[in-house]
């Protein structure tokens, strides 16, 4: 692969669905290490206008996933342009002049090139509203959404035809979506394999948790498989079961948690900065991810995954399609019987010699994120110089 250098004619205008300060996901990997090849413009979502009034204008967060060298910005809306959806000609107006906004703001970096880079199919309107040179379309989710397998709305069908380029992200959805546009490349999700390689202090309020201890670093979500989880736990109060991470929608199985919560050998020890994140996966000895088996779970990409693999540590797993593409490295179960015996197979010392270490960290290694990006600045920049 060709070394890229910075190019100052190109503005990649993003269209995402969360903010800058909000929970890191897969745009907050990608984007700013973007901003190393092109100019990179976070375009944040419009808020309706109950919001904009109430919570007032966002600031963007100091620092940012990877170095970006001051080319990288977001945009945040102002509290005169709300996003409406009646009447129909106001919506337009006000959608319109944020867009020119947005565009001004662009050609404000000096650039003669415009990037569209769309993030999910509701942001397809952009395709007719701003002058661009190229558009592109990253596939991070399955956007349904559903825990049954539906078939693809018209709306992603028809933002994947009419863009220039796709980014997929599991071989799931590449089976599923990956025909739709010939311009469709396969871009796994990654890791700041530097940051969870690297060792770090332990953690004050984990010193005090005796082992063995067995994590969940993550959002804890209804996706998860909490029942399970609540039913090794409490089965085993041997071991410490410790989830790092904020609490989001865990609709209908809060019981759960809460039995989880009343237990002595469970600590939730809540939401954790990015940084900081990479020293509780190095301090405990099992890490974890009890997903639910279904139509949606089929089709992710845990960003934990390399995340766990980039610190060496032993790995258990629902066998979600993805995952069982790293057999080698990664030890599955189902049931609560299951996965007691994984993770005490995963206590012992064979899993944790210094080669099976290393094994877990050479796959990380493989999809460290400044990879993958520069993945994705390559074909940008092929397909504006074609």
């Amino acid at each position: 692969m060709t070394a890229l250098s910075f190019r100052p004619d190109v503005c990649v205008i993003a269209f995402v669905p969360d903010d800058w300060n909000g929970v890191c996901g897969v745009r907050h990997q990608v984007l700013p290490r973007l901003s190393r090849y092109f100019n990179v413009l976070w375009v944040s979502p419009n808020p309706g206008w109950r919001e904009a009034w109430t919570t007032g204008e966002k600031s963007p967060q100091a620092g940012a996933a990877g170095d970006h060298d001051g080319h990288f910005s977001v945009f945040s809306h102002s509290r005169w342009t709300p996003r409406l959806y009646r009447p129909r000609f106001a919506a337009d107006f006000l959608h319109g002049r944020m867009l020119d906004r947005v565009a001004a703001r662009a050609r404000a970096t000096g650039c003669q090139r415009i990037v569209l880079y769309v993030w999910r199919p509701q942001y397809g309107d952009v395709l007719d509203r701003i002058e661009h040179d190229l558009s592109v379309y990253h596939i991070d989710d399955e956007y349904s959404f559903s825990e049954t397998e539906v078939p693809l709305s018209q709306e992603e069908s028809g933002l994947m035809k009419r863009v220039d380029q796709v980014f997929i992200h599991s071989t799931g959805l590449m089976e599923k979506k990956g025909h739709i546009n010939r311009q469709t490349r396969y871009i796994p999700n990654g890791v700041d394999y530097r940051a969870y390689a690297t060792a770090e202090p332990e953690p004050a309020d984990l010193a005090g948790i005796s082992g063995p201890r067995i994590a969940y670093v993550g959002v804890i979500k209804k996706q998860l498989d909490l029942e399970t989880m609540r039913d090794v736990a409490l089965s085993r109060t041997d071991w410490s079961f410790i989830l790092v991470g904020p609490v989001g929608n865990v609709e209908g199985k809060a019981h759960f948690l809460e039995d989880m919560e009343r237990s002595d050998n469970v600590c939730l020890l809540g939401a954790k900065t990015l940084a900081q994140l990479p020293a509780y996966v190095q301090h405990v000895d099992v890490c974890t991810m009890c997903y639910e088996s279904n139509a949606y779970t089929q089709y992710i990409y845990p960003l934990k995954l390399h995340e766990y693999l980039a610190a060496g540590k032993p790995v258990v797993s629902t066998p979600i399609k993805t995952v069982r593409e790293f057999a080698a490295v990664v030890d599955f179960a189902d049931t609560a019987d299951e996965w007691r015996t994984a993770i005490e197979r995963n206590l012992r010392g064979e899993a944790n010699t210094v080669q099976r270490r290393e094994a877990r960290q050479t796959i990380a290694r493989r999809h460290d994120w400044n990879r993958s990006v520069e993945r994705i600045a390559t074909t940008i920049s092929e397909r504006l110089d074609r």
